[in-house]
């Protein structure tokens, strides 16, 4: 429920409320928000790389992948808008499967900490895949669904039509696609690989039919999404379209609005006065 719902609140919150009711303050603080949105992104992956336990590591991580969303969301443009959407959608599958599976780690050892484990690939090989996937779909491997949303959202947040200097925010946001690689690979590594030093971890179970049939899913929907995303992005093009056709309308209407008003409008909905009371020639 935190990964797949609650966590995309916020940004729900964005797109469906304060954007349209305050376009003006949206226009001004654009810049600031994608910036804090960019700080997002690294500061959540450098703070996951240290993560010594796993359920903290994947919910820093969390932060890192909201953080796009919210760049996309600000680019206000079809790619960077849809790829807000999709990437929404995708880190429900993604991450809502990272803490399965963790669960299911602790349930067998009831630890969480990386430094437990280690070898367990040759003991569990059928956990071994579904967490290969499931790390790869985190780290926006093409062909799985982590790629076509945090592509859509650099490009759209590289033809942002309304920031300047719009590309040094999106190559500093790139650099937490590297960050994530780092240490999503370096905690499978740690977990799956190496020699089974602990004797707890020579015993351990595969996953069960019940494990399997709760994560197959998930694992469905990844790739689904990753090889054939069409039928994602076509359900989400109207409302996309619409949006921004919006927004855009009152972005430019705004630009002719002196700065003294505003400054007084920038927070305040637009209201019009009864018929009986505007004024005629």
């Amino acid at each position: 429920i935190l990964a797949g719902v609650l966590l995309k609140m916020g940004a729900y919150g964005f797109m469906r409320f304060a954007m349209p009711l305050f376009p003006y303050a949206v226009m001004e603080y654009m810049p600031y928000i994608s910036a804090l949105a960019v700080i997002g992104i690294i500061y959540g992956a450098l703070v996951a790389m240290v993560q010594p336990d796993m359920k903290k590591l994947v919910a820093y991580s969390s932060v890192s992948h909201l953080g796009f969303v919210m760049l996309g969301l600000f680019a206000l443009n079809a790619q960077g808008v849809q790829g807000a959407l999709l990437q929404m959608i995708n880190h429900g599958f993604s991450t809502g499967a990272l803490f399965l599976i963790v669960g299911m780690l602790y349930e067998r050892r009831h630890t969480r900490m990386i430094a437990d484990y280690g070898g367990i690939a040759k003991v569990t090989p059928m956990l071994f895949v579904f967490f290969l996937v499931v790390t790869l779909s985190s780290i926006g491997l093409p062909g799985l669904n982590g790629f076509v949303g945090e592509v859509l959202i650099m490009v759209g947040s590289w033809s942002n039509q309304f920031m300047d200097h719009s590309i040094y925010f999106t190559i500093a946001a790139a650099t937490g696609v590297i960050l994530a690689a780092i240490y999503m690979l370096w905690m499978f590594q740690r977990v799956m690989y190496g020699p089974v030093k602990n004797e707890k971890n020579q015993n351990l179970e595969d996953l069960s039919p019940r494990e399997i049939a709760a994560l197959a899913p998930m694992i469905l929907f990844i790739v689904w999404i990753g090889v054939y995303s069409k039928p994602f992005m076509k359900t989400m093009e109207a409302s996309v379209r619409d949006f921004n056709v919006q927004i855009e309308a009152r972005f430019k209407a705004s630009q002719t609005v002196p700065k003294g008003v505003k400054a007084i409008v920038i927070s305040a909905p637009q209201q019009q006065l009864p018929a009986e009371e505007k004024v005629t020639e």
